[in-house]
């Protein structure tokens, strides 16, 4: 396959951007019929040049990937939306960092959405009374909703190498620097930029008047709290359960691990409603309008995608075989900062998941190795693929939901391209100095 095959999610991406920049308003309307157009145009020449094998591909794309994906998604949103969090925060920069660390910690405990899920709320209304506040929501795209998740491997795309043989706590352990590393850069730099610039603008009258109106610090919904982490557990419970049991439906079969993982987040979904009294959801202004746009993107996403992780799957003899070969060096040895930065520049605009995984096989895809001898190599490939996805709204689905969550709740966002000059001139200078650091 051609790269000529990628003009459909191309296409989607400048859709995205030129949209939400210049009629950002209709973007809001119309985005279902323009995701529906790039959908049809990846899905009818993929189906008319492939036949069965092309629509086999969609189907499993349809029931394997996208609908775990999706199902997880919106238990994770409709659970946390049950844990409401009062707190005293004020919105100053000091105050700010710190629920960006603790979010950022939890990150690797509840994983990116869970722990998104859980913080923004609580930045948001501590937030509520100044006028630069997008600029917090920024930084906890870049820290929480990404970086966080590579102290462990809870969720995607590290969960993939704990699948493929990578000892969980070797991935805590040899993660923890490098990620604390980014993750301490990222948030001084959070309190420089809002300490000596931004919160000097605003009104100390609207801070005072925020402050007396706080409540005492207290949680509600504590009982979603246990169905959060059994929505964890059950999802990496899913991953490491292997079994040939499976369930035919139409031309292909689903595993009964998927299907558990479907029906159970399902089960903890309902019971979330069920069992979060009507209050606490109003306190935490739940809306499924921010739902409805991740779910309808990112939908355009993984069809588009398709073509692309073809293509990456055939390795060095596929159209991106240029790139995957730009990794090693002329003796054959890994070049370490140049797998953090090829798995980490696809990670921002693909799935992050299936990125860990070509690179973890370009560099040979033996655990025993890449945790001995080449362990630099595989914290290269898992610090590029969890960290980068930060670099666009697109790069991590806890990014665009934050997007659109923050929008919602009446925070003016970066458009797409003013995202990616935030992204662009924060993100690339500690990446560097990361590779230098750790991967030189």
């Amino acid at each position: 396959m051609g790269l000529f095959w990628g003009v459909p999610f191309l296409g989607l991406l400048i859709t995205i951007a030129v949209a939400q920049t210049v009629w950002p308003a209709k973007w809001e309307r119309h985005y279902g019929a323009l995701t529906s157009l790039w959908i049809i145009a990846a899905v009818v020449p993929l189906i008319a040049r492939f036949g069965t094998n092309g629509l086999m591909a969609l189907e499993h794309l349809l029931l394997l990937e996208y609908a775990p994906f999706a199902v997880s998604i919106l238990a994770l949103y409709v659970i946390a939306g049950g844990i409401h969090i009062r707190s005293r925060m004020s919105g100053h920069p000091a105050e700010n960092a710190l629920l960006l660390a603790l979010g950022t910690l939890t990150s690797g405990v509840l994983g990116t959405p869970g722990s998104t899920l859980l913080f923004l709320p609580v930045l948001l209304k501590s937030n509520r009374w100044r006028r630069y506040k997008a600029h917090s929501v920024v930084f906890l795209i870049f820290v929480v909703c990404n970086i966080g998740g590579a102290f462990s491997p809870i969720g995607p795309p590290l969960l993939i190498g704990y699948l493929k043989g990578v000892p969980f706590l070797w991935t805590v352990r040899m993660m923890f620097l490098p990620t604390g590393f980014v993750s301490a850069v990222l948030i001084a730099a959070y309190v420089a930029l809002d300490s000596m610039l931004l919160f000097r603008l605003e009104d100390p009258a609207a801070r005072a008047s925020h402050k007396q109106q706080h409540d005492v610090i207290r949680l509600e919904g504590a009982a979603n709290l246990l169905l959060l982490c059994g929505a964890i557990g059950l999802q990496i419970f899913c991953g490491s359960w292997h079994t040939d049991a499976a369930i035919p439906l139409g031309s292909m079969t689903v595993p009964a691990p998927d299907l558990l993982r479907l029906f159970g987040l399902s089960a903890l979904a309902a019971a979330s409603l069920a069992l979060t009294p009507k209050g606490i959801r109003a306190a935490n202004e739940f809306s499924w309008l921010p739902m409805k746009e991740v779910v309808v993107v990112f939908a355009g996403i993984f069809a588009t995608i398709l073509p692309i992780l073809a293509i990456l799957e055939a390795g060095v003899n596929g159209a991106l075989g240029g790139l995957i070969r730009m990794v090693t060096g002329t003796d054959g040895q890994p070049i370490n900062w140049a797998y953090f930065t090829a798995s980490g520049l696809l990670s921002s605009f693909l799935d992050n998941a299936p990125t860990f995984l070509v690179f973890f096989n370009a560099a040979g895809g033996d655990p025993v190795a890449l945790t001995g001898p080449n362990a630099v190599t595989l914290v290269a490939i898992s610090a590029g693929a969890a960290f980068w996805g930060g670099l666009t709204y697109v790069g991590n689905a806890p990014n665009f939901m934050a997007r659109t969550m923050s929008e919602q709740r009446g925070v003016r966002m970066p458009t797409f391209i003013a995202y990616l000059a935030w992204s662009a001139t924060i993100l690339l200078p500690t990446f560097a100095l990361t590779a230098w650091v750790f991967f030189g």
